[in-house]
């Protein structure tokens, strides 16, 4: 900045271009011999020239971190964008209108208020947990979005016989992203099986892929051939298995 005429120096008169003073040729050679690390030290700037310009090349920016979003706890670990709900139960699934399903294991409530959407009025959605508060924000979505056949059930579905819905009247129940956390899987499964009418079928989906950051511990991941040797003994058939998302495996099983 031209200081006297608050001009740019870019801006200076030719005149002015005449009158600056040069540094000395030894100023100028003893810098050119230097390197840039002896520069930098010296407090100077080491400029490398502008291929078309021959002037100083500008300082490139330093970019900004990139931060990559990753799904909070609540998003994985329960029912989640990762798990695509409506495909899964409609397509995949069978669910339709009038059926009357429960939800085992609602956590935030996606399986259970896609469901109550699906069936609709004519049909049936209990969405059932141990931690009260969860039911009370899945009863208050369910109503704020106008699901009034969505009932919640406080239940431990590790005691066979403790969930008050009546025997044999599901035409489906889920299990979604639930087994990880317990080492009940019999137990839970059998509950399932008393809740469901004969040819009732039960969904069980869970994590088939513990490797990245935002998944539960390895040691957590459920074994399905243990789910599948389970089933023998509680007159479930495997009718299907298939990729549920990218981190999920999925089985339905038919009541006998």
């Amino acid at each position: 900045m031209d200081e006297q005429n608050n001009l740019p120096l870019s801006s200076a008169t030719a005149d002015d271009n005449m009158n600056a003073v040069a540094p000395t040729g030894n100023l100028l050679n003893q810098q050119a011999s230097l390197t840039g690390n002896q520069l930098a030290n010296q407090g100077m700037v080491a400029e490398v020239p502008n291929q078309m310009t021959g002037a100083p090349a500008p300082a490139e920016p330093i970019p900004a971190p990139q931060r990559v979003a990753l799904p909070n706890q609540e998003q994985t670990f329960g029912k989640s964008e990762l798990l695509n709900a409506k495909n899964i139960l409609m397509d995949i699934l069978g669910m339709t209108v009038g059926n009357v399903v429960a939800d085992l294991g609602a956590g935030g409530g996606l399986f259970s208020l896609t469901a109550a959407r699906i069936v609709g009025d004519q049909g049936q959605v209990y969405a059932v947990d141990i931690i009260k508060n969860t039911l009370s924000e899945i009863e208050s979505k369910a109503r704020m979005s106008g699901l009034y056949n969505l009932k919640t059930v406080w239940s431990n579905l590790e005691i066979i016989g403790a969930t008050k819905i009546p025997e044999a009247s599901l035409d489906f129940a889920m299990i979604v992203n639930v087994l990880f956390q317990s080492k009940k899987h019999f137990e839970i499964m059998s509950e399932a099986a008393r809740l469901l009418k004969p040819n009732g079928k039960l969904l069980i989906v869970d994590w088939s892929n513990t490797s990245p950051g935002f998944a539960p511990a390895n040691e957590m991941r459920v074994d399905k051939d243990s789910l599948i040797d389970n089933s023998t003994q509680i007159n479930f058939v495997l009718e299907k298995e298939f990729k549920a998302g990218e981190y999920h495996f999925g089985l339905i099983f038919t009541k006998q």
